[in-house]
């Protein structure tokens, strides 16, 4: 067999030595760039700085509404102020912003951005940062939870502890979500001292929850009159005037449906509960798990990563109306540690259910007990999950007993302090958070003296029940009374 002649190799070329001359100039050259850079950031902030109109429209790119305008103005002409803003007007990103602008003009200064979680705090640093890109200053430092400027101020996230609070001396605190903090009025005291040396500014901003909390005083009560108040109403930030398309807003309001008082809530921006609620909204903010009050700033676990504990699940089944969610709690010291919750997409295949299920299984290192709702698929789901390797799962009816049984241990370990879970919010596959799902579930007393749970129309149950059935997964499932009428 006849060789051919073997090709030639072609070998890759040799990187050019870069010589220390070169080397000095390039770095001459990047220096005389940032110069160039920073004076020209300079000569614009210098321009704006007594407008701070020009300064969102010139520097952030950024025209403000009329009601962003107000917030601003009060913000300049006030040391405490608190915004009480409808649901998705902009909050968020104003208070970015005005945190900017201050770091900007006032050096030297240490500014802290707190949150009812530590997750929340670092997205709102993360918000700040997206606005110093726009600034184009190589000399402003940006990481997770720390911005530095070239004068000397920092941004900084701190988490949801009033002790870590206590040891600074700030010139500025943004307090995000306060009416969702767990523990605000130790917060509160610890950031009045924290700011009294040196006179700083307290910027509070929430979507009013529970009234028996430091938000609604500062929005409210007379002893906090030295609060400058903002409040802004759907109707306000509607278009032309805000973000919100009309036509969006009859979705929301239709989505909402009889829950009257959500839409008040998040949409009004008001203060309002209903009387038949199992779970009081004061309760659900003060499980809210921060290092002072269950040992750790709760985080959702990661579940591509893993994990090992003594571990408890609960699952709220549904195909196509409702949806089919996953609680999974940790027994940690006595205490039950909300670690995950998926909320599936509609329309539910089980085999995807079954499929994430067992692979958080193998994962995490199994669990205890997992409690799943029976009452639609009967018990053929959990030969299903049996055949699918899924250990340890066992089926439950929700007749009204056991309804009863499961909702009144999740409010006994709540009140005890012994269950906690992360402040949670999602978008998809709707738009939602904890505490709100959490406080949707009705009860009343019926004729035979059980107790009935229900839920408003356009509402959703499943996360409350799948946390339920987490919960009621660490305890031994009795056999319900059996009942007969016997004839005379």
């Amino acid at each position: 067999m006849r060789i051919g002649k073997p090709s030639m190799l072609r070998l890759p070329k040799r990187s050019r030595a870069l010589k220390a001359g070169e080397l000095m100039r390039d770095r001459s050259f990047v220096r005389e760039q940032i110069i160039v850079l920073d004076v020209a950031l300079q000569r614009k902030l210098l321009q704006v700085q007594s407008d701070p109109e020009a300064f969102f429209r010139e520097v952030l790119d950024w025209q403000l509404t009329e009601y962003q305008r107000e917030a601003v103005r009060l913000f300049d002409g006030n040391q405490f102020l608190a915004l009480r803003w409808s649901r998705q007007s902009g909050k968020s990103t104003t208070c970015a912003g005005l945190l900017l602008r201050f770091a900007l003009y006032h050096p030297d200064c240490y500014i802290a951005v707190v949150g009812p979680s530590w997750r929340q705090t670092k997205l709102n640093v993360r918000r700040i940062g997206s606005f110093v890109h726009r600034l184009g200053d190589p000399q402003i430092k940006v990481q997770k939870t720390r911005i530095s400027f070239p004068n000397n101020t920092v941004i900084e996230a701190f988490p949801n502890n009033p002790d870590t609070i206590r040891g600074y001396t700030l010139d500025l605190i943004w307090w995000d979500e306060v009416n969702f903090t767990a523990g605000d009025q130790d917060m509160y005291d610890a950031m009045l001292f924290a700011l009294g040396t040196r006179n700083g500014k307290l910027l509070a901003t929430s979507t009013p929850w529970n009234t028996d909390s430091v938000f609604w005083r500062m929005c409210n009560h007379e002893s906090f009159s030295d609060f400058a108040r903002h409040h802004v109403r759907w109707e306000q930030t509607v278009k032309p005037h805000g973000p919100w398309p009309p036509e969006y807003i009859e979705k929301i309001r239709r989505q909402y449906g009889e829950d009257l008082a959500r839409w008040r809530r998040e949409m009004e921006a008001e203060w309002a509960e209903d009387e038949d609620v199992w779970l009081p909204q004061s309760l659900i903010a003060a499980c809210i798990g921060t290092v002072k009050n269950c040992g750790e700033d709760l985080q959702p676990w990661n579940p591509e990563e893993a994990y090992s504990g003594d571990l408890y699940a609960g699952l709220d089944l549904a195909q196509t109306r409702d949806y089919c969610v996953l609680a999974v709690v940790e027994h940690v010291n006595d205490m039950l540690l909300l670690r995950h919750l998926k909320i599936f997409s509609q329309p539910t295949l089980y085999s995807t259910v079954l499929g994430y299920l067992k692979a958080l299984q193998d994962r995490w290192g199994g669990f205890q007990k997992i409690r799943v709702d029976i009452t639609r698929e009967g018990p053929s789901i959990i030969a299903d999950m049996e055949n699918a390797g899924i250990e340890n799962a066992e089926g439950v009816n929700f007749t009204v007993p056991r309804k009863s049984e499961m909702a009144s241990l999740l409010k006994q370990r709540m009140m005890d302090k012994r269950f906690f879970y992360p402040y949670l919010t999602w978008e998809k596959p709707y738009r939602g958070d904890i505490c709100t799902e959490l406080n949707v579930e009705r009860f009343d007393l019926r004729k035979d003296g059980a107790i009935g749970f229900s839920h408003p129309n356009g509402t959703h149950d499943d996360v409350f029940w799948s946390v339920a059935l987490a919960v009621y997964a660490t305890v031994e499932m009795q056999p319900e009374p059996f009942l007969a009428v016997v004839p005379r």
